[in-house]
This record gives structure tokens, sequence and C-alpha cells, in this order.
């Protein structure tokens, strides 16, 4: 016989401001099957977790329902405050009054009967559910780090630190990422390289990461505790293990008017290269694309000819290994929009209009111009320069509705350099309006404004045009009145919008992870679960996730580590049983089950006669894969799969206490 505990939380007015909680509670009492009934105000709080205890344990309750806010944020608080009262956590449910009626409805008696109802639903289910007990899954305490940014060194040094084995795979000749290209950073005004380079060395020689760079996941198999990863060492044409970096055959080589990336394409760069002088690991690869001895069949070569360590291997191909992992951080970075994104600047066709990352190349020591502010144009020092914010963000009509957070700081530091390197020249700063949102941020801005006697215009840009050797920018001030601007510009730099990887969509497939309508990759819950993914065991840190500024990311790292070292802190993972189940003598091998799945989850089982002759395939669960979506059970034809916890029976029940004659007395 059934003896369900209803608790009823008035979470403060949340709950309590629109439904008549006590009501609630009495009407429970009424409900078949409910032994005790009571309201509190704060439930999770520790005197109602205690009252929920004693009750189970006085009234010898084999259920209960907690009708408060959404499990996902207390449901793991009320079933262990369950299991310390001796009853079974998965006996234990949470009805949502506060997102799924207070929240959504005006103070009302009918507000109340839905209240009511909610409740009742959640006591015929709980009446179905069996004792659960969680899963146990053995775990491979190695990580890989998928992208060597500021974000991905931040990841991999504190899981090394604790203990653990880290795989760091980037798909660029060296680690660094954006942040190796920048000049100095807000709002310290510090050297970058300064800062980076010592993390960059420390990774390269710590002796519990592994390093694979100019390399990309293929693939990635298995489940929490248990990933199988297959990556590409791309061919760089050059023995790495005896290379000395001595930078002969890049000084040598014909090849030298390649679009330098490392640079933003305001440099050039030889067929066979180092990024940049910091680089880790600083020894160089060939640019296949652009070789001379690759598209040419063989011709020049001379790079092997003047080798003193004879590293260069043209018969180098790409390479394939595999990895056991037990979790996996992914620190892909951004990107940015080029300038060819804006008709109304001439669709880039004016070299003097420039990328916030290009003006970081130019205000760079180990940028093309040896840090001296030049136009690309003809080389010559700007004496007016005009910077343009939310150039493509917070813009619907360009598909950009965001604001990508870090230009408003970037052009205030832009700004500064400027005026810094060019003490007679003239800044200004087009703005629709300004987001200094971190410590020090607003002192910073004030400071570019009042002491380094920036023009700030509040106004958008309409259009750019080139008139007798100048650019103008015309646009409005819209603090005196929407008054037209005209500025001459010897140079434009567009703080343009930061986007999501061209290839994040393909990672995100390989990795099984969710991402938004604008390719960032999505977190398990923005509040709760913000480095995590709905994939278990896969973790994000970074501007992959969104545009985000060095410490922000560095932070996200820090906490994307932590939880990583949380799973490694154990020999085996306990995960919750709530998964498909397949009922074997009723399967009938079509699976259907297993093309829809998507976390792989679905494999194929033999059925054996007692001889050893197959008699028939079914499905069966991989229950470290399987995350209890559902959809396997929405497809089967046979009816043969279901959910722990969330039962045909189960949902049937809840629908069903809706119909019967005791809820009519209420409506």
């Amino acid at each position: 016989m059934s003896r369900i505990g209803v608790f009823v939380c008035h979470c403060g007015e949340n709950i309590g401001a629109t439904v008549d909680c006590a009501e609630v509670a009495k009407m429970a009492k009424d409900f078949p099957g409910v032994a005790f009934s009571i309201d509190y105000k704060y439930m999770c709080s520790d005197p109602g977790q205690t009252l929920i205890k004693e009750a189970i344990k006085e009234h010898n309750l084999t259920g209960v329902v907690v009708a408060a806010c959404s499990p996902r944020m207390h449901e793991p608080t009320f079933r262990k405050v369950a299991a310390e009262a001796g009853l079974n956590p998965y006996l234990c449910e949470m009805a949502n009054l506060r997102e799924h009626c207070s929240w959504v409805h005006y103070k009302d008696k009918s507000t109340t009967l839905k209240a009511a109802e909610l409740v009742r639903m959640l006591v015929e289910k709980v009446k179905l559910n069996t004792p659960l007990y969680p899963i146990k899954v053995p775990v491979t305490k190695t990580a890989l780090v998928i992208g060597g940014g500021i974000a991905g060194i931040q990841t991999a040094l504190d899981i090394a630190n604790s203990g653990h084995k880290v795989i760091m795979v980037e798909k660029s000749p060296s680690i660094g990422g954006h942040m190796s290209q920048l000049s100095e950073t807000f709002p310290t005004l510090d050297c970058s390289q300064c800062i980076l380079t010592p993390r960059m060395v420390e990774v390269a020689q710590h002796p519990n990461i592994t390093l694979y760079t100019y390399a990309e996941l293929e693939s990635l198999d298995g489940f929490i505790g248990n990933f199988k990863a297959t990556i590409k060492l791309k061919a760089k044409s050059v023995d790495h293990s005896v290379c000395n970096g001595c930078g002969e055959c890049s000084a040598k080589c014909p090849i030298k008017k390649i679009p330098d990336e490392f640079n933003a394409g305001l440099g050039t760069r030889p067929a066979i290269y180092v990024p940049f002088p910091q680089a880790v690991p600083n020894k160089p690869v060939i640019d296949r694309d652009n070789c001379t001895y690759f598209r040419k069949n063989g011709k020049c070569g001379l790079c092997e000819k003047i080798c003193p360590t004879k590293a260069i291997d043209f018969s180098q191909k790409d390479e394939f290994i595999t990895v056991d992992v037990g979790a996996v951080v992914v620190t892909t970075g951004f990107d940015i929009k080029g300038t060819d994104f804006f008709p109304e600047y001439g669709y880039g066709k004016y070299k003097d209009i420039i990328t916030g990352l290009q003006f970081e190349r130019l205000a760079s020591a180990s940028g093309p111009t040896l840090g001296e502010i030049r136009r690309p144009s003809d080389g010559k020092i700007p004496q007016n320069i005009v910077f343009i914010s939310c150039a493509g963000s917070r813009d619907p009509a360009k598909g950009i509705d965001y604001c990508s957070k870090i230009c408003c700081m970037y052009l205030a530091k832009h700004a500064m350099l400027y005026k810094h390197k060019v003490h007679s020249g003239k800044a200004s700063v087009f703005y629709m309006d300004i987001r200094a949102g971190g410590k020090t941020y607003e002192e910073f801005v004030r400071r570019a404004i009042e002491e380094d006697e920036v023009n700030y215009v509040r106004g958008r840009v309409s259009r750019i045009y080139e008139k007798d050797g100048k650019l103008i920018v015309k646009g409005v001030d819209t603090l005196l009145n929407s008054y037209p601007v005209e500025i001459e510009a010897d140079m434009v730099v567009l703080g343009t919008a930061g986007i999501a990887n061209p290839e994040s969509e393909s990672l995100a497939q390989k990795l099984h992870i969710s991402y938004d309508q604008y390719h960032f990759f999505a977190e398990a819950h923005p509040k709760l679960r913000p480095v995590e993914t709905n994939t278990a065991g896969i973790m994000l840190a970074g501007a992959c996730q969104f545009p985000k500024d060095i410490p922000d990311s560095v932070s996200q790292a820090s906490g994307a580590a932590s939880k990583v070292s949380a799973l490694f802190s154990q020999n085996e993972l306990t995960r919750d049983p709530l998964i498909a189940f397949v009922n074997k003598n009723t399967c009938v091998g079509c699976f259907m089950c297993q093309s829809v799945c998507p976390y792989l989850a679905i494999e194929k089982e033999k059925i054996k006669a007692k001889d050893g002759s197959v008699i028939r395939e079914v499905a069966k669960i991989n229950p470290g894969l399987c995350q209890g979506c559902g959809t396997c059970v929405a497809l089967c034809r046979s009816k043969s799969i279901d959910i722990n916890g969330y039962s045909h029976k189960q949902v049937y029940a809840e629908v069903m206490s809706l119909f019967n004659e005791r809820s009519l007395e209420y409506v």
C-alpha cells in the first residue's frame, strides 16, 4: 500500500504570492495514497529538509512529492534528503509549481486548483516508481583539450597540475590562439606575449601534457569516462624530432608572398614557416598548398638541400592516432567578421579600412610594421583615425543580434595605443553605447576619453567613401540631436563582430553536442551548469561558447578544469539510472531506434540459441552513453523501449489522474 508524503513549498513569494500553498497541502491530504501533507515557506532550507526527513521516518512513507520549483534546480537536493532518511532517492519526485503555475498565472482560485492538480499527477506517478540504483562506469583519467588558445592552455595546466594526464590538440602549427596576436591587453595595458609565452612554454614542457599541434579531432566515440578520440596529425613535412629550429629553411624559401594568417593578412610569409617568433613549438611546417615542391611535382626542394639536420621530409603522410580519454574540454575560440562583410563601408575594397585584429598586429612589435602604426595602402603614419564600434554586432539586419562584448574595450585600448604612438594624431570613436562591464573597465574607458583626449561620438556610421585620397566617415551625433557628422580619416578601424569558428558546426556534430543559432556551442544550463554540455563528460571554456575577454575565458577554463578534476577524483563514475531499457522479448530488431539516437547509445545484440547459433538481433542500450532523452521510446514500433523513472505506465497514470472523478470536484 502506498504511503505518499506531500511537501508544498511557498518558495518565499515565488509560489506563495499566487498560489494558496496551505490550501494545496490541505487538498493533497485527500488524494488516494497520501499519508501526510504539509506546507512550509522554504522547503529547501535546513529546517525544511529536516521536516521531510522526520516525516519519512515518522509516517513510514513509501514515496515523496515535493511541490516547489524546477526539478533542474533542487531535485538532487530533495533526493539526497530522501536517501538520508532511508528512502530510495528515486522514490522522490518534484511538482514544478513555480515555472508551471505560479510564474505563468495571476493570483486566483483556479491557480491554486491547477497547483493541486500538478501535485495529484506526481502523486500518481510516484506510486508506480520503483527503487533505482546509480550506474557505475570506470573512468579513464586522461583529458582531451581541443584548442590551444589561452582558455585551452589554462584548462590543460590546471588539469595537469592536479596530477592528471592531458592531451592537447591544436589545428594551427603553434598554440597561443588570438591572445598571441594581441599587442597589449586591457585594462592594464601589459604585454600580451609577456603573459602568454611562459604559459605556452609550460604546456610544452609539462610532463603530464602531450601536445599535438597542426592536428584536428577526426572523431569521438564512447561516453563519459570512456571516450575514444581519433586525432588527425597533419603532415608537417618536417621531422620535429630532428629539426633544431634554426630558421635557415624559412629564410631561403623562394616563395615568400603568401598572406600571413598570424598578421591577419597584412604581411606575408614563406611556404615553410614558423607562425610567429614566440611560437610553441618553435619549429616550421610546410604549407603544401603553396609549396612549389608539391604544386609542381618535385621542383624546388631547396629547403631540403640546405637543412643542416636533414629534417625536411616531403614523404610525410597524414597520420591518425586513437587515444582513450575520460573527459573532453572544447576551447576552440572564435573568429571575427572581415571588412568585406560591410557594403556600406565599401565591401572591403579600401585597404585602409581594417579590423581590430589587424590594428593589433600593426601595434605589435612583432607585427608587419614592427609596432609602428602605418597605413596598409602606402605605409604612411595616419594623422586622423576613426574607430567604429558595433560593426556587425547588435545588428539584426546583418543576422548578428548579440553584443560581441569585447569591442568597446579593445577600441578604447586601440585609441589609447594610437595616441601613445602618434602624439599629434587625432582619434575618434563612433559608438552606440559603451559597455564596459568588468573590474576597472569603466575607469579604463574614462581614461581614454579624459587623459588621452579621444573624441567619442555617440552615433552610427551610415557610410564610408573615398574622396581626394581621404576616407570620409559619414554618421550622426545623437547627443547633438542627430546632427550629421563627417570626418576625414586616413585610416578606419572596425570593431567587427566576434563570431563562431567556421568549423564549429562540424566539430559539434563530431562531439554530439548542441550549438545555438549563431553556431556557438551551447551549455547545459546558463546558470547552474555553465561549463558543461548536454553530453556528459564534454565541457566548454572560452569564446567557443560566446565572445569573451581574457579574464572570463581564463575563469571559465579553470571552472572546466575543476569539473574534469572532480570527475577524475574517483575510480568509478556514478550516473543517474534514468535511462532507456529494452524488452528483448518483444523487440523486433528493426533498429529504427538506433538510427535516431543522438548519443549513439544503441547497439545490436545477438540472441543466441544453446548451440551458439544466432536466433535474431535486438537493440541494446549502452548505459554509459544513454542520456534518457526518450527519442527511441517515441519511435519504437513494438513499444519495446521504455525509460526508467518515466515509463509508459507512469506517464499514463499522470494523465489519467486529471480525468478521474475526484479531480472533477475541484474544477
